[in-house]
Parts: structure tokens; C-alpha cells; sequence
């Protein structure tokens, strides 16, 4: 029974938690500029199947019309495809640009996505380093002595320590 109760909390956690998480993303969803909200528009669109079937439609009846094999039609922008091609070159332009636009307020949110994941971790560690010294000093008061394997693991991690070490690593892998 017991086992069913920490299961029970644990979903109800669970539960709070995604449903914490939720909120924040519309939160930040209702914040978006006009802008952001139309650059995600076409963004979705152009990474969907529904923007290569309407482009293969769009570029299949240019060449129908242009190709001249339709009778009574007379070609507006004959072979190379001149206009077409320029038509193409300023909507890769302005699709890269909205992309770009989406993937900077993407690589925001996930900044501070990193930055809370940083300061959780943080928190736990603090924590646990804490209990740490809480479960030694019962096991000296029940036991009478200490456990040498403990002495690192009750010091607090330094975060610049951390940041400096991967730094040095990585000027170590990637000298200038």
C-alpha cells in the first residue's frame, strides 16, 4: 500500500509539474510580437508537406504554362525561367530571414531553459551536500566516527571553479 501512495504522489508531481511547464509556454506564447507570431506562422507552414505540395503545384504549372504545350496559351517567361527564378530567389530570402527569426526566439527560450535546468541543479546539489552532512553527523553521533569517502562530497561545488575547469578543458581541445 505504501508503494501505491509514493506512486500516487509522485504522478500528482508529475502532474504539477508538466502542468507548471504548460503554463509557462503559453505564457510565453501570448507574449510573442506580431512579428514572432508571423514568422512562426510561416515558418510552420514552409516546414510542412501541405508548403512542397502547394511549391510543386505553384512550380509545376509555371513550367505547364511556360513550356508551351498548352494550345492557346503563349509563354509569359519562357525557358530559362528568368522570372521564376528571381520569383524563387527573394522567397528563399524572405523564408530564410522569418526562419532565422523563429530560431533566434527559440534559442532564447531554450537559454532560459538552461539557465533554470543550471540554477535546479544548483539548488540539488546545495542540498544534497547538506543532507550529506546531516546523515554524517548522525552516523558520528550513532557510531562514534566518520567516513573519510564523505570529506569531498560534503564540500559545496563551486560553479566557477566548474565553468573555469570546462573552459581550460576546452581551450586544451580547441587552441586557438
Amino acid at each position: 500500500m505504501a508503494g501505491e501512495t509514493e506512486v500516487g504522489t509522485n504522478i500528482s508531481v508529475l502532474r504539477r509539474n508538466v502542468e507548471a511547464l504548460s503554463q509557462v509556454r503559453m505564457h510565453a506564447r501570448s507574449r510573442r510580437t506580431l512579428t514572432q507570431r508571423v514568422a512562426d506562422s510561416i515558418t510552420w507552414f514552409t516546414g510542412s508537406m501541405l508548403s512542397v505540395y502547394v511549391h510543386a503545384a505553384f512550380f509545376g504549372g509555371w513550367f505547364l504554362l511556360n513550356v508551351n504545350v498548352l494550345p492557346g496559351i503563349e509563354p509569359f517567361d519562357p525557358f530559362p525561367f528568368v522570372m521564376l527564378a528571381m520569383w524563387a530567389s527573394v522567397e528563399a530570402i524572405f523564408l530564410s530571414t522569418f526562419v532565422l527569426i523563429s530560431q533566434n526566439r527559440q534559442s532564447e527560450l531554450a537559454e532560459k531553459r538552461n539557465e533554470l535546468d543550471l540554477q535546479i541543479n544548483l539548488l540539488a546539489e546545495h542540498e544534497i551536500t547538506h543532507l550529506l552532512r546531516m546523515v554524517e553527523a548522525l552516523s558520528t553521533h550513532a557510531k562514534g566516527e566518520t567516513d573519510a569517502a564523505h570529506g569531498e562530497l560534503k564540500k559545496e561545488v563551486d560553479p566557477k571553479a566548474v565553468l573555469q575547469l570546462i573552459s581550460e578543458a576546452n581551450d586544451r581541445k580547441h587552441p586557438s
